[in-house]
């Protein structure tokens, strides 16, 4: 193995607070990443908040400060790229990879985080060396006051995850990550995740629906179309919310709701989502 396998940093990117302030700590040489990693599930299907953000800021502050920032794709074996939206819609498919929540309330398996997360950052790393024996160091974007992730993060082979905003003296907390962004002179990003992503808070549906209507309509017409298939399959419907009812009559506008209502959903506990 070459010296630059052996040393392979990277960090997987996710777009939002925690990310993007470890993103300013490596540009200022306070933590050693040379490289970060986003994987993007689909032009269709990040929020376009996130994406507009990694291309209006994020990139262009990494290329400023020498940091080589990735965007990556799944890329199918024919060459095309599969989004995660693409995935969800195909005509035929009964294939559910979002943890909808299910007539119980309770979120369903899935297999975005993995797919389209885990592995495609994954693929990009072992194409550069990283195995068991010389694993890659992954840094994750995530503070002190969601250390509960931790550990839920299982480690791939080929990799060894740290937690520099964690690790740091002290440890840094999402107000703090949102201070160090702004030092930097970059606006604060939002929250990083799919736009019809099922553990969204239901304050950030209801914001949704207040601030961006046009995309809390396109995830109440993709909730509508996976229950459309369930009902020819003589399934149980599925929702986007917990509340076991369409989340239009699920979620009002954010100016109806009281500040922290309901906002004890859990997050993706792998991958970059929310970071």
């Amino acid at each position: 193995m070459t010296d630059a396998t052996k040393a392979l940093r990277a960090f997987s990117y996710g777009g939002g607070v925690q990310s993007t302030a470890a993103l300013v700590l490596a540009a200022t040489g306070r933590i050693d990443f040379p490289v970060f990693l986003f994987a993007n599930v689909g032009e269709d299907s990040e929020d376009p908040g996130t994406l507009d953000y990694l291309r209006r800021y994020a990139m262009p502050y990494a290329a400023l400060n020498g940091i080589q920032l990735h965007e990556l794709h799944r890329i199918r074996r024919d060459g095309s790229t599969e989004t995660l939206y693409g995935r969800l819609t195909r005509p035929g498919s009964r294939s559910l990879p979002i943890p909808v929540r299910m007539s119980n309330g309770k979120p369903g398996t899935r297999s975005c985080t993995a797919d389209f997360k885990i592995k495609v950052v994954g693929k990009w790393l072992k194409t550069r060396g990283a195995n068991a024996e010389n694993p890659a160091t992954v840094g994750i974007g995530i503070s002190l006051d969601e250390i509960e992730r931790v550990n839920n993060r299982r480690a791939e082979p080929y990799e060894r995850p740290v937690y520099p905003l964690l690790d740091h003296r002290p440890p840094l907390r999402r107000y703090d990550c949102e201070r160090i962004i702004r030092a930097a002179g970059l606006p604060v990003p939002p929250k990083s995740a799919c736009w019809f992503c099922p553990f969204r808070r239901p304050s950030t549906w209801a914001e949704t629906r207040r601030d961006r209507p046009e995309v809390f309509a396109r995830a109440c017409a993709l909730e509508d179309l996976l229950n459309e298939r369930r009902q020819m399959l003589g399934k149980d419907p599925v929702y986007l919310t917990r509340f076991n009812r369409p989340l239009a009559e699920a979620v009002a506008e954010a100016q109806d709701m009281l500040p922290g209502l309901f906002d004890d959903e859990p997050l993706c506990d792998n991958g970059a989502c929310f970071t």
